[in-house]
């Protein structure tokens, strides 16, 4: 996203946050929204394709796909297979 997107994306979602209905929904899925960006940004930071990050985990791509687009909401041991298909560790935080 450029820079002129994202600064326009932050300014219409201070907007919509004024709403307490749409803020509620909001911090209702904000974590699984996270944890979606997540996967995306570190497959695009480490160039592999959905394909080739499910032959990394021994998941479909569909699987990936699934998760990438929200439609299904993966367990921790998925997150963490999908970690080590990056060669990474997962790691939960509470801030």
């Amino acid at each position: 996203m450029a820079e002129a997107e994202k600064d326009d994306y932050d300014k219409l979602l201070d907007e919509l946050l004024e709403d307490p209905e749409f803020r509620e929904a909001w911090e209702a899925d904000e974590a699984e929204y996270q944890m979606r960006c997540a996967i995306i940004e570190a497959r695009i930071e480490t160039g592999m394709t959905q394909q080739q990050l499910a032959e990394a985990t021994g998941m479909n791509q569909r699987s990936i796909s699934r998760i990438e687009m929200g439609n299904t909401n993966p367990t921790v041991r998925t997150l963490g297979r999908i970690a080590r298909g990056f060669g990474k560790k997962l790691q939960i935080k509470f801030v």
